[in-house]
């Protein structure tokens, strides 16, 4: 190794090793940039082409939507996602959306003007459908899959910004990626809250219905502004008008629309957020803090308008101090502080209380017992099940036809002299086994290597004939 005191040793010079260093630093910036880079595969007039080709909703996509919200209701009816993705991948619902969202950011009113009308068309084709379906449909039972299109979340806002904006990325680029298309169609789930708003006009539940529309407004609004944002980022062409005025007034109800629709879903994605941390907090205090020794949760619920935290308990009665240090501690939890707790427990039968257990409360108790009675069941049937079929492997019948078997090996084995059947118990002190033991004993003019062979066809037919995974086929000697 070289050191400072050989001759031929030359340190590097500092301005030799900021060099080295900037020369790095650049090779990593152009690969990110390269990673990243969005602009150079963009093909902006063949995007803007293919969005206005997407958006009329006539002849066979019209009836593509038609039958595609058929089977998403029926999907939906029947609890299945495997149908109501099956649905949304045929599903032309994105076009108007998208539509929106591109000719806000390129002033393009002739376009935006096609893209509400068809919207408009898209959404009210969809709901009539789906009301028809669920009206005439014998099955009105509320599902899981439903249920769960009856509200928006904090997640729902996210699926729709990521999925909307994985959609327009998908079609900037040269030659669009169509299976990136379908898995957003599948993630931006803008079929179902359709479907259910058609459930709810059906069933007369105008909750379900506005609910349901209302998460799809959120999904629409977030997909048009994600593929305005890709295309002011990507610096799409606007379009000119020979008019200047005209220009110039387009221009401005452009930024208008952009507002109107920029800060309503800034303002929603709060709320929800807050709603979200809301919920995501009250189960972890309720998790954490509300024990007491003999006493069980049964249920809770939290309501963020009113800032009501209920929580039911059953077992041994909680004493009044404690409660009062759940108060306390809620009030000094972040984002819970000044909540209303209540606490309701089994011992109390007055008003409220008693209406409770004796309604929903109740319902709910039974269905969670039903539920875990029955896991219980299955568990318990799976192990019996299991043991019979370890007990088959170890056992031979009580049956067994040893004279049969004894005079069928006899005539298949020449030079059989004995055959004798016994069971044999081991242990290793871990697990105890028990298995089938055959002993022969052979003429003494068989040779040792017959002996084996013939032996070896011995179990694989007592195998067979008892039905049977294991057993020991052994020479006995004279």
């Amino acid at each position: 190794m070289s050191t400072p005191e050989d001759k031929n040793y030359v340190t590097p010079s500092e301005a030799e090793l900021e060099k080295d260093k900037k020369k790095a630093w650049d090779g990593i910036r152009a690969f990110l940039k390269g990673l990243f880079n969005l602009h150079d595969d963009t093909d902006r007039d063949a995007t803007i082409e293919a969005v206005r080709k997407d958006i009329p909703f006539r002849g066979h996509t019209a009836w593509i939507l038609i039958f595609s919200i058929f089977v998403a209701s029926i999907g939906l009816n029947v609890s299945s996602t495997a149908v109501v993705i099956g649905a949304m991948l045929i599903s032309p619902l994105m076009g108007p959306i998208v539509g929106v969202g591109l000719s806000v950011a390129i002033n393009d009113v002739e376009t935006l003007r096609k893209s509400l009308v068809n919207l408009g068309v898209m959404v009210g084709l969809s709901v009539l459908t789906a009301f028809f379906y669920f009206s005439i449909s014998p099955l009105t039972e509320e599902t899981p899959e439903l249920v769960a299109r009856t509200y928006p979340t904090i997640l729902d806002v996210l699926v729709a910004v990521f999925g909307g904006l994985a959609l327009i990325v998908a079609k900037t680029k040269s030659g669009t990626i169509a299976s990136v298309i379908f898995g957003v169609a599948i993630a931006t789930a803008l079929m179902p809250p359709l479907c259910t708003v058609g459930y709810g006009l059906a069933i007369g539940n105008l909750d379900y219905a506005g609910g349901a529309l209302y998460l799809f407004s959120i999904n629409a609004v977030f997909i048009a502004l994600s593929t305005f944002i890709v295309a002011k980022i990507l610096r799409f062409p606007m379009v000119r008008y020979a008019n200047s005025k005209r220009r110039k007034f387009i221009a401005r109800m452009a930024s208008l629309i952009a507002i109107i629709v920029i800060v309503p879903s800034v303002y929603l994605f709060y709320k929800l957020l807050q709603e979200q941390v809301f919920e995501n907090k009250t189960k972890d205090f309720v998790k954490e803090i509300i024990r007491y020794e003999g006493a069980e949760v049964v249920k809770f619920t939290q309501d963020y308008k009113t800032r009501n935290i209920e929580v039911y308990l059953i077992g041994n009665p909680v004493p009044q101090p404690k409660i009062n240090e759940w108060i306390t501690a809620l009030n000094e939890t972040e984002e819970l502080e000044g909540c209303n707790l209540r606490i309701y427990q089994g011992s109390d039968r007055s008003g409220e209380l008693a209406a409770q257990i004796s309604g929903d409360l109740k319902n709910d108790i039974l269905s969670e017992l039903y539920a875990n009675n029955q896991q219980t069941i299955r568990d318990k049937d799976e192990r019996i099940e299991f043991l019979e079929n370890e007990i088959a492997k170890l056992r031979v019948k009580d049956d067994f036809p040893f004279e049969n078997i004894s005079k069928e090996l006899k005539v298949t084995f020449d030079g059989l002299e004995d055959f004798s059947y016994s069971r044999r118990v081991t242990t290793n002190f871990e697990k105890t086994d028990t298995l089938a033991v055959f002993s022969v004993s052979w003429d003494k003019n068989i040779r040792t290597r017959e002996r084996t062979e013939q032996m070896k066809k011995m179990g694989d037919l007592l195998k067979v004939r008892l039905d049977l995974d294991t057993l020991a086929v052994e020479e006995r000697s004279k």
